[in-house]
């Protein structure tokens, strides 16, 4: 169970931050141990035993209140401005950012107080149901891929849910058996950025942030069923929750390097918690986690049949309480990391990435060479400034923080950074043939890496 205290891809639609492509191609083999135990600075521990005798209580411990940001809208809308003084988008969001909104009263949810699900049209079907608010990712043929209409209709619901006594619990889910979600809805930011204009990425980043540090300051509990891939922006909207739930179909990883990103939406706080070095080797490689591997590395915390997902929900809806479904946990297949801890928090704790590929590429085992190709196959620029932020993100380990250094980087990722050329070569082009500017790690200036994670002044990240 996690909980933040006082701390804080896709086909015909455009793929996800990782999409299908980063998911066929994420480096490394598919995915712990029986007993995770791990502590970080500023939160109470988190002993978690996967043998079902051990299972805690899943009640989640009280938390103070946190003022939801405000309705931000989405790429596109007309007559937008940006006011850098409050960090906000200060036109109400459009009508069409949600079924059956009213613009004289501003945005409705699309669900109806005659709990009627809303419209999958939008990405996202929001309802309540029983004592549960209920969120279905629904584009399944797109791998659930976030957009920034999903997002923010997403935070609208958990803005309301908060006020609204008759929630007591939030449970959030996905169409289909491929993914959870594989990330954002990447394609349109591509076109838009090929073009000159960075707004509309700057945007969806900025809100989708807002929308994982909702996520983790939130009030009631949270339960993700994280069925399939999670990448990206699915982390987001899961790994943030405190009661994360994957199955035996769940491919966990945060791939980002490869299309010249960084592993974002607060991603580096969740690879800096993990044990050892295991963040490092995570974000740099993006190797593909099964159940057990999720959790170990702390991006889950439980294991659930697929077969029992009906059942968990319906009882979730029914009570209100997350301890209603402990008893349908199960223990996962044996993964790969627990074994490899030794080699990965040998290698990783090198200063730097160029020190990291040069003590694997001296080693000579298999792990080692595999290791240092799948490094070496994402942005120089990109597996620099994750090393960075991890780590960084280990020695101060707050979400607001880890979001706001993310930003300054993904702000400037379309113009400065290996956005462009990664998402091309991936998800566009798809010849696998990214042209990086550096074409090695050991050709990378410190000067490049401190220039995409400088301030940013009045466009800094609020909340």
């Amino acid at each position: 169970m996690r909980r933040p205290q006082d701390r804080g891809v896709g086909e015909d639609e455009g793929l996800g931050a990782t999409g299908i492509e980063a998911a066929r191609s994420a480096s490394g083999p598919a995915a712990g141990s029986p007993l995770i135990s791990r502590a970080a600075p500023g939160r109470r521990r988190l002993v978690l035993r996967l043998s079902l005798r051990h299972i805690q209580s899943l009640r989640p411990l009280p938390r103070r209140a946190v003022v939801a940001p405000a309705l931000r809208p989405p790429p596109g809308s007309r007559d937008s401005s940006f006011s850098p003084a409050v960090k906000r988008w200060t036109t109400p969001v459009a009508a069409t950012c949600w079924p059956k909104a009213e613009t004289s009263k501003g945005p409705s949810l699309p669900y109806s107080d005659s709990e009627k699900p809303g419209d999958p049209a939008a990405g996202v079907i929001i309802r309540k149901a029983g004592r549960a608010g209920r969120i279905t990712l629904a584009k399944p043929k797109a791998l659930n891929a976030l957009d920034h209409q999903m997002a923010l209709a997403i935070e609208a619901a958990l803005d309301a849910w908060a006020k609204d006594e008759g929630v007591e619990i939030v449970v959030i889910d996905a169409l289909g058996e491929k993914a959870f979600c594989a990330g954002g809805d990447i394609a349109a930011l591509y076109r838009a950025g090929k073009e000159g204009d960075f707004l509309p990425g700057r945007r969806f980043f900025a809100d989708e942030y807002r929308l994982n540090r909702t996520i983790a300051r939130y009030e009631k509990p949270y339960v993700a069923l994280m069925d399939g891939i999670v990448m990206g922006g699915g982390v987001g909207l899961s790994a943030h929750g405190d009661h994360r739930i994957v199955t035996e179909r769940s491919m966990v990883a945060m791939p980002e390097c490869g299309i010249g990103l960084i592993p974002d939406v607060g991603g580096t706080l969740v690879l800096g918690e993990a044990p050892g070095r295991l963040g490092e080797y995570l974000g740099l490689t993006g190797f593909r986690m099964k159940a057990a591997d999720a959790i170990l590395a702390g991006f889950a915390d439980h294991c659930l049949p697929s077969s029992e997902i009906p059942r968990a929900i319906a009882r979730l809806e029914e009570t209100g309480d997350p301890r209603a479904i402990e008893a349908l946990f199960e223990t996962p297949e044996e993964g790969i990391l627990a074994s490899r801890r030794e080699m990965i928090d040998r290698f990783f704790a090198a200063p730097d990435a160029a020190a990291i590929l040069a003590a694997l590429e001296a080693d000579g085992s298999d792990f080692a060479a595999e290791t240092a190709r799948s490094i070496r196959r994402g942005s120089p620029l990109s597996a620099a400034v994750t090393l960075e932020l991890v780590r960084a993100a280990r020695a101060d380990p707050t979400i607001e923080t880890a979001l706001a250094r993310e930003y300054r980087y993904t702000f400037r990722a379309q113009e400065k950074g290996d956005f462009l050329e990664g998402t091309r070569a991936v998800v566009i082009d798809k010849d696998r043939s990214p042209q990086w500017p550096e074409k090695r790690i050991e050709d990378l200036s410190r000067e490049r890496v401190e220039a995409m994670l400088a301030t940013l002044g009045d466009d800094e990240l609020s909340f």
